[in-house]
């Protein structure tokens, strides 16, 4: 499976981001307990070079379009003493498993590829290494939540259908609330972002937008 140019749309636009997610955000959506900041943590997935960089083969077209409202979450957790953590994905021969099988390359450990986005990355406390689409998957992940208190977790980055839906449905497997902003995580073109929307809201996670939760926060400051 390549990471064909014929899969990709911009879908997100900086300016109506907002009112673009919306569109892609279900009936209902919102079914899941209640958002808590106190409780919670944001996890930033993959907001690497690798996407983000134009000159990629494997760019995420609206990935760069994303990041100022990861921004704003990530300072209001981190201004809310709660954990802001981001994911490095990378790849060896030994690690790959199937990604290899699926992908024509893998995104090696070090590389320029693998750099995450700076700005996030000045606003995460911990960067946690994953090398499957599950960022719980052999790693420290669940410990440092449960470690920090954490109930809920927003998943957001890249990609929607792919480290950001398994990411979700690992953590509701987990017994963790999940929160998925639609205008929070970005992948190759709106169908598949709308899937994942659709299939999370049923019984996985609350979709939401990054400006609802962040009222939601000035809302419990009051």
């Amino acid at each position: 499976m390549e990471h064909s140019n014929e899969l990709k749309e911009r879908y997100l636009t900086p300016g109506d981001i907002e009112e673009n997610a919306r569109r892609l955000i279900p009936e209902a959506a919102e079914r899941g307990p209640a958002f808590d900041i106190s409780r919670a943590a944001l996890l930033i997935l993959d907001m690497q070079a690798f996407f983000l960089d134009k000159e990629s083969h494997a760019v995420v077209p609206d990935a760069t379009a994303i990041v100022p409202a990861l921004c704003d979450l990530a300072r209001r957790f981190r201004e809310a003493g709660r954990p802001v953590l981001m994911t490095r994905h990378s790849n060896s021969d030994d690690d790959a498993g199937m990604i290899r099988t699926w992908w024509k390359d893998i995104l090696e450990p070090g590389s320029s590829a693998a750099a995450l986005e700076p700005t996030l990355e000045e606003l995460s406390a911990v960067v946690v290494d994953k090398a499957q689409y599950d960022a719980f998957h052999e790693t420290a992940l669940e410990e440092i939540l449960r470690d920090s208190g954490t109930e809920q977790v927003v998943v957001t980055g890249v990609m929607t259908h792919l480290c950001v839906e398994t990411t979700a449905r690992s953590a509701f497997v987990r017994g963790f609330a999940v929160f998925v902003p639609a205008d929070g995580t970005a992948t190759y073109n709106r169908k598949f972002h709308a899937a994942s929307m659709l299939n999370l809201s049923h019984g996985v996670a609350s979709v939401v937008t990054c400006s609802g939760l962040i009222a939601t926060m000035e809302t419990k400051r009051i």
